[in-house]
């Protein structure tokens, strides 16, 4: 049975007048009522009219790149170099110029936006969407996720994940390159360890994220590899990946444990709220306590004391993800990587006062 435009406003509860607006974009139309409507779309599978539905499988000009906040540098980074290598000759299409307009979608973290986002690119018949970062650990929208990605896939969308793992179950990925969050979190506490620490905090970032959980699953291993294992919970505080959050996060670890000598932040730049709060509170970086990061991002190293960190080739991910969305590069094999972390030693980190 055809699914009609009728179909599509008693579904979102709308005008037919507002989906067409919707779809058509030469009208402005609330946030919530957009998204209510192109969930609709997507749910009742909608296209718009009988020439539409002939190009359903053929492919636009169009790339859409996700990010969680492309103020961050990690995902900046990320999107930059993969549009570096969006458009020009060799992007597989066999087409006469495979010239492509990088878009770059930036969701501010919401499940919601994610889904949206990939609505609008399904409807454009984007060529390839190249999703960055860690994703959220929900089951239903993992399942959303898979569906929506199946039905892109199946329009011809090329999909690659760059640094968030593989979706369960899930065929629709060209690729996936994940970062090594695990490793390189056990690498990191295994150095402090290694340094005569005992007492070390954790700013952990958001519960529900893939990064948060693999890096702070690194963390607990080399705690227990050390004999060190118990009282995870009273020493890891959760928040936003911000400096904000590092800042409040460390004030609360000092609280609560006054003789931890050494914070574990959830990335560079709540490590640099940490060392902001070690400093407040009259302490000394590496003397009194020392602070380590995770991503290396470019201002690690200006830091003062230069901050240790996990190096992730943030960049070349980028790149690398920008060639396999394009058709330029072969899927490494199962279509899965795993991108290596590095431990960058610097100045923010030395052994405890005895």
């Amino acid at each position: 049975m055809t699914v009609t435009l009728a179909d599509v406003a008693a579904r979102a509860r709308v005008s037919p007048a507002t989906v067409s607006r919707v779809l058509n974009g030469n009208y402005p139309v609330a946030a919530s009522t957009r998204e209510r409507v192109l969930r609709a779309v997507d749910d009742l599978d909608y296209v718009l009219n009988g020439p539409a539905s002939s190009l359903a499988a053929a492919t636009s000009d169009l790339v859409g790149i996700l990010v969680n906040d492309i103020a961050d540098p990690f995902f900046g980074i990320m999107a930059g170099a993969a549009q570096t290598e969006i458009g020009g000759p060799g992007d597989g299409s066999g087409r006469a110029g495979g010239e492509k307009l990088a878009v770059v979608c930036n969701t501010g973290g919401s499940p919601e936006r994610e889904l949206t986002y990939l609505t609008l690119l399904q409807r454009q018949r984007a060529a390839a969407v190249v999703l960055t970062g860690g994703a959220v650990e929900d089951p239903a929208h993992q399942a959303a996720m898979a569906a929506k990605l199946a039905k892109l896939a199946d329009a011809g969308t090329r999909i690659v994940l760059c640094g968030r793992p593989p979706l369960p179950e899930s065929e629709a990925v060209v690729a996936a390159l994940a970062f090594d969050n695990r490793g390189g979190g056990r690498r990191l506490t295994d150095h402090l360890v290694s340094l005569g620490h005992r007492r070390i905090g954790y700013v952990a970032g958001p519960v529900e994220r893939t990064t948060t959980r693999h890096r702070l699953e690194g963390h607990h291993d080399a705690l227990r590899a050390a004999g060190l294992g118990g009282g995870e919970e009273r020493l890891t505080v959760h928040g936003p990946y911000d400096r904000r959050s590092g800042y409040d996060a460390t004030l609360e670890l000092l609280r609560r444990e006054p003789e931890v000598t050494a914070i574990v932040a959830a990335n560079d730049t709540v490590a640099l709220g940490a060392c902001a709060a070690v400093r407040d509170r009259g302490l000394r970086i590496p003397e009194d306590i020392s602070v380590a990061g995770f991503d290396d991002l470019p201002f690690s190293v200006d830091a003062v004391p230069a901050l240790t960190t996990v190096r992730l080739p943030l960049f070349e991910a980028g790149a690398r993800a920008g060639r396999l969305a394009m058709g330029k590069e072969t899927p490494p094999p199962g279509g899965i990587a795993t991108i290596t972390a590095e431990l960058m030693v610097r100045g923010s980190t030395a052994p405890p006062r005895k």
